[in-house]
C-alpha cells in the first residue's frame, strides 16, 4: 500500500512532468511529438500523453479554471500552442500597434531569407542567419509580411512564404521581381551557402 510520503511525491513528479511539458511548448518554434517531449523529458510516452490531456482540459477551462486565451492544439503531428481564434484581432492589432512603419534589422534579413528561399521552415532560417529568429517570425507573421505555407508531415515544421501584402509594401507584382542576389555580391554567390541549397 503507497504511503502518503509516496503519494505526495507521486503527485508532485505530475505537476513536474506538466509544468516542464508548459516550458518548453512556450520555447518550441514547431510542434512537438509525444515522443520528443518523453525523449526531452525522459519520462514515458503515456504519462506524457496524460498530461498533455490534462493541460488541455486545464486551458480549455474543464477542470473548473478560467478558459485560457491560448489552446494546446495537436497539429502536424505534434503540439504546439496557439493563441485561440478569438482573440486572433487582439494580438493581430496589438502586434499592429507596436511599430507599424518600421522593422528591425533582424527581421529584414529573415524576410529576405524567407523571400528568397520560400517556402523555408524557421530551422533553416535560424541556421541560414545564424541566431535564433523565433520572436522575428512571430512579428513578420504578425505583421501579416509571411504566412504559413504548409506543415511538413514528416518533422511536423511549419514552412512559410510571403504575402501579397509584402508584394504591395515593395511595389512589385511578383517574388520574381527580387534583385537577383548574385548580382549584389562581389563573389556571385547566392549568400545562403549554409542552407545547403
Amino acid at each position: 500500500m503507497e504511503t502518503e510520503t509516496e503519494t505526495n511525491s507521486t503527485a508532485q513528479a505530475v505537476v513536474d512532468l506538466e509544468r516542464s511539458i508548459e516550458a518548453i511548448m512556450m520555447v518550441a518554434d514547431e510542434p512537438q511529438s509525444l515522443v520528443a517531449l518523453a525523449t526531452a523529458l525522459a519520462a514515458p510516452v503515456a504519462a506524457v500523453r496524460q498530461s498533455i490531456e490534462r493541460l488541455v482540459a486545464d486551458y480549455d477551462g474543464n477542470t473548473g479554471g478560467t478558459r485560457r486565451g491560448f489552446e494546446l492544439r495537436e497539429v502536424g503531428g505534434g503540439w504546439r500552442i496557439y493563441v485561440r481564434p478569438e482573440h486572433d484581432g487582439a494580438v493581430r492589432d496589438f502586434v499592429l500597434t507596436q511599430n507599424p512603419t518600421r522593422l528591425s534589422q533582424a527581421a529584414l534579413e529573415t524576410l529576405a531569407v524567407i523571400a528568397y528561399k520560400q517556402p523555408i521552415s524557421r530551422g533553416a532560417v535560424a541556421s541560414i542567419r545564424a541566431v535564433n529568429v523565433d520572436s522575428v517570425v512571430r512579428t513578420l507573421l504578425g505583421r501579416g509580411l509571411i504566412t504559413e505555407a504548409f506543415t511538413d508531415n514528416e518533422t511536423g515544421a511549419i514552412h512559410y512564404e510571403t504575402t501579397d501584402l509584402l508584394l504591395t509594401q515593395l511595389g512589385i507584382n511578383s517574388i520574381d521581381e527580387l534583385p537577383h542576389i548574385s548580382e549584389l555580391l562581389d563573389d556571385g554567390a547566392d549568400g545562403f551557402s549554409t542552407a545547403g541549397a
